[in-house]
């Protein structure tokens, strides 16, 4: 399989941040990983196995980044001013810095298909529901989908657009944004098994805020036996795949 990667300096961020790319071409996937992960992670789970056809048949091509969790949304004793900006920060580094990169390196001119699992599924559901003219697609597992609980319960104008429940409810209702949506495909799924029950609740909410605002979307309640693990977004990403990108 092809493998590239790399360290660039973020001027945003005043650091280097790292990325890898998996796959030769084809649809132009941003992978977040799980709450203070790493870019390694979905190779390190096992997940490029799990997705090798795809890859391989050059249906996808993976962008696997950092986030900067650990002075943002993990933060949770810190200053919540501080806190947001630095992860709005970090939202500028992707969709300035980094997107243009994807796209040189991708070539296929192709919007992008976002994803991540947890507090990845978070990041997935922020980015794509914020510019849903560069992300066609999103598939999210087992997240949570507002800030509340990231932030104490503080709310400002940045932590607004960072929370898409909040966002998405103070949309008005002839904002393009929700025709495109309706364009776009979005898949949200939450087991309800171990470890899911803040998540579920999460996906809950937000499940209410689309039907409010007549955005379709694919809501997936998965059974009581569904764990908030790996082996279970693996099956996961596999069902919602096809909508996307077609079988391998």
């Amino acid at each position: 399989m092809h493998t590239e990667y790399h360290k660039e300096y973020s001027p945003r961020l005043g650091r280097d941040m790292e990325f890898k790319v998996y796959g030769h071409g084809g649809k132009p996937v941003l992978v977040f990983p799980c709450q203070n992960g790493r870019f390694y992670d979905w190779e390190g789970f096992g997940m490029l196995d799990t997705l090798e056809d795809y890859l391989e048949g050059g249906k996808l091509q993976l962008f696997t980044v950092d986030t900067i969790d650990a002075e943002t949304v993990s933060l949770v004793d810190g200053d919540p001013y501080t806190r947001v900006r630095r992860h709005e920060a970090w939202y500028n580094y992707i969709m300035e810095e980094l997107l243009p990169r994807i796209r040189q390196i991708n070539g296929t001119g192709q919007d992008l298909l976002v994803t991540g699992f947890s507090m990845g599924a978070y990041h997935a559901g922020n980015f794509f529901f914020r510019r849903p003219d560069v992300f066609d697609s999103v598939i999210a597992l087992s997240g949570v989908y507002d800030t509340h609980d990231m932030y104490n319960g503080y709310m400002d104008e940045v932590v607004y657009v960072n929370d898409p429940c909040a966002s998405l409810s103070g949309m008005p209702e002839d904002h393009p944004y929700i025709q495109l949506y309706n364009q776009r495909k979005i898949m949200i799924c939450v087991g309800q098994g171990a470890w899911e029950d803040l998540l579920l609740a999460g996906t809950r909410r937000l499940d209410e805020v689309l039907r409010r605002k007549g955005i379709r979307a694919w809501v997936d309640y998965w059974g009581l036996d569904v764990n908030h693990d790996w082996p279970w977004w693996k099956k996961q990403i596999r069902y919602f795949l096809p909508n996307v990108v077609g079988q391998p």
